[in-house]
């Protein structure tokens, strides 16, 4: 298993992986390529994919706001699961942070994603029952 930086020419194998996971919420304009390349050129080197041979299995997308870091879009394929990729991709992620001076991330995930929040609880994050997570969008 190999994780490499994520680039906007991987999109495509990408997105099929975020359709095809469950408990994934994807937005139209936010999630499309055109909006996957800006969050990109705006956070370098801070999202990857993981791959088996050349076969992309598992990402996340990784950013900041300046204050925080944010976790976004931790998908593993159903089959590469249980084997430590999604761990590797999160601990990647965070490394990149912590070494550009980020002391903290968040991340959200759905209340409903009951596996999802599982795996997260298991590698030790921790969720805030006093804040709630609010969206509007734009256009």
């Amino acid at each position: 298993m190999k994780i490499t930086e994520m680039k906007i020419t991987d999109y495509d194998e990408v997105f099929a992986l975020w359709k095809n996971t469950e408990g994934m919420g994807l937005h139209k304009q936010s999630d499309s390529r055109k909006g996957i390349a800006r969050y990109l050129r705006r956070n370098p080197g801070l999202s990857f994919v993981a791959r088996d041979n050349k076969k992309i299995v598992g990402t996340v997308l990784c950013g900041h706001d300046g204050r925080r870091g944010h976790l976004y879009h931790l998908a593993v394929d159903r089959s590469y699961r249980k084997k430590g990729i999604g761990k590797a991709l999160v601990n990647r992620a965070l490394s990149k942070l912590g070494a550009i001076g980020f002391s903290k991330c968040t991340l959200c995930a759905f209340v409903k994603n009951r596996a999802g929040r599982k795996f997260w609880r298991y590698i030790g994050w921790t969720e805030w029952p006093d804040i709630i997570m609010m969206a509007k969008d734009i256009k």
